[in-house]
């Protein structure tokens, strides 16, 4: 099969290589499609995976064409890339994200950049009919923005205030279109991102290069400030300015991975401490017979709730993986979210 792995810091490679076997409680995946994450972007070009050579890519879905359980061959699923330990506090609470020794398809072991795939069975996500193959590959990062808002605890009519217009962003802003929010203002850092959310009905979207955010916030909420607000950049500004923009007694989660160091300036903190705001943090998502992030995205794609192929801004066939990873790396374009959509 053909398969893209990462030899080495910027040393990806199409290659040929043994079709998977599955092991015991795994199925083997024929994947249909797999999305290129942002963060998949520092790990070709400068940090690397756990280990090399491996096939890079954590957000797919594919067919089932081989199992033990025989119902579901030919079934199309999304599967949650975290592969828990099975013995530490976390996983024995179910919290597996916070997992102490998890693995993980894409990075710390074989993903979903390639033609065919060996997956944990409990692992999977059937698809209902109606979900496509691209939607279920945005389950991974419909499910991180799904369990960010659910931290938000955004309630009918609140103003929400989202920082970052990526795959995430904008579907974390979906939630809270769909939950009756009142207000949703995304903060993007280009004209083209801005636009990009207005063409999805973000009406409310400024170029934080352009408009004062905070100010921005407090006409749309008659001074009041926002009810909540998710930091999805990873930046000091963006987190600054968040701070500023809520209320009283306001909620601040901070979903953005940072690349380094974050600083707050003493009127920032100021803000945490004046307005007892409350400071939560998110990471990854739920997969546990309690709560299920999965599940509810999946129900939400079935019932039309939210529209995630229209994040879609580019596809290309593995064969095209330069140009791809190039039109990320280098910005050539805008863009939203780039797949890749195997060939039959």
């Amino acid at each position: 099969m053909k398969a893209l792995s990462l030899y080495g810091v910027d040393d990806l490679r199409l290659v040929d290589m043994p079709k998977p076997e599955p092991g015991d409680g795994e199925v083997l995946l024929k994947i249909k499609a797999c999305g290129i994450c942002g963060s998949d972007i520092p790990r070709v070009f400068t940090k690397g995976t756990y280990h090399f050579p491996t096939v890079i890519g954590h957000e797919f879905a594919g067919e089932i064409v081989e199992a033990e359980d025989k119902s579901i061959i030919g079934r199309g699923a999304s599967v949650f890339p975290l592969l828990p330990c099975g013995t530490c506090d976390a996983c024995h609470s179910g919290h597996y994200a916070q997992c102490s020794h998890y693995d993980y398809y894409g990075s710390r072991r074989d993903g979903g950049m390639a033609e065919y795939l060996a997956v944990k069975r409990e692992n999977l996500v059937l698809m209902p009919e109606g979900v496509s193959y691209e939607a279920a590959a945005m389950s991974e990062p419909a499910s991180v923005a799904l369990h960010a808002f659910k931290k938000a605890e955004l309630k009918r009519d609140d103003t929400i205030v989202i920082f970052g217009v990526g795959p995430i962003g904008l579907i974390a802003a979906n939630w809270a279109r769909e939950a009756g929010a009142a207000h949703i203002i995304m903060v993007a850092r280009s004209q083209a991102k801005k636009e990009f959310a207005e063409r999805l009905g973000f009406v409310d979207t400024v170029d934080s290069n352009e408009t004062d955010v905070s100010d921005f916030v407090r006409r749309r909420t008659r001074g009041n400030g926002a009810d909540a607000a998710i930091e999805g950049t990873g930046t000091s500004e963006c987190l600054e300015q968040a701070l500023f923009c809520v209320r009283n007694f306001g909620r601040v989660v901070t979903m953005g991975n940072p690349l380094g160091d974050m600083q707050l300036s003493q009127q920032g903190y100021w803000q945490i401490l004046r307005k007892e705001l409350r400071l939560c943090g998110t990471w990854n998502s739920s997969f546990s017979s309690s709560e299920n992030d999965w599940l509810e995205v999946m129900d939400a794609m079935k019932s039309h709730a939210v529209d995630l192929e229209a994040l879609i801004s580019h596809r290309f066939n593995l064969r095209d993986y330069e140009q791809a990873f190039c039109l990320m790396h280098e910005k050539l374009e805008p863009y939203c979210k780039v797949m890749f959509v195997m060939d039959d």
